[in-house]
């Protein structure tokens, strides 16, 4: 037998532990809403990208692949019907803004956008509905997720979010090009 045949090799994920934990009760309340309402000195420990007028960016410290993020509206709702338009419409301005500084910074191949509405739906957190932005690259599946229950992730969450953070900045920035 070569080296590594006939043995169960272990893959980490330290990560999953913590999702596991605040998934069964471990925390208590709304991240999002904890976030919003901590100090914006800590929005980048709190990966949170944008605050806007209606709704938030912030970075999803469990991601499905790099630049995962959530858009949240800024009030605690667990249902998509109580929105007010401008909700609705700041929330579809933002996916619009992330997924340009996603462009910009990660190259990804295609985009995955939607909404997990209740807990049987595999939301995570049902209590705030939030839209994932997941950004995708020609081959970013593999055996790892089926085989290990492993995600392997090429970039460190804090670099992801200095990406976005600064391409973000950037497109707020750039001048109307609508002046011609």
């Amino acid at each position: 037998m070569g080296e590594g045949k006939g043995k169960l090799e272990r893959l980490w994920a330290p990560w999953r532990m913590a999702w596991i934990r605040e998934s069964n009760g471990g925390a208590d309340g709304c991240f999002i809403c904890e976030h919003l309402a901590a100090d914006p000195a800590k929005d980048r420990e709190n990966l949170l990208l944008h605050r806007g007028e209606h709704a938030v960016i912030l970075m999803n410290r469990y991601p499905y692949s790099n630049g995962h993020v959530m858009i949240a509206p800024l009030r605690h709702l667990s249902d998509p019907r109580h929105l007010s338009p401008e909700e609705w419409a700041e929330i579809g301005l933002l996916t619009a803004v992330i997924v340009e500084a996603m462009e910009r910074t990660m190259k990804p191949h295609g985009f995955n956008i939607g909404w997990n509405i209740g807990r049987v739906a595999g939301a995570g957190l049902d209590s705030h509905i939030h839209q994932h932005v997941v950004p995708r690259w020609d081959g970013d599946t593999n055996f790892m997720p089926t085989i290990g229950e492993t995600k392997v992730l090429s970039q460190a969450l804090q670099e992801s979010y200095e990406e976005l953070k600064a391409a973000l900045e950037a497109i707020r920035n750039k001048p109307d090009d609508a002046s011609g």
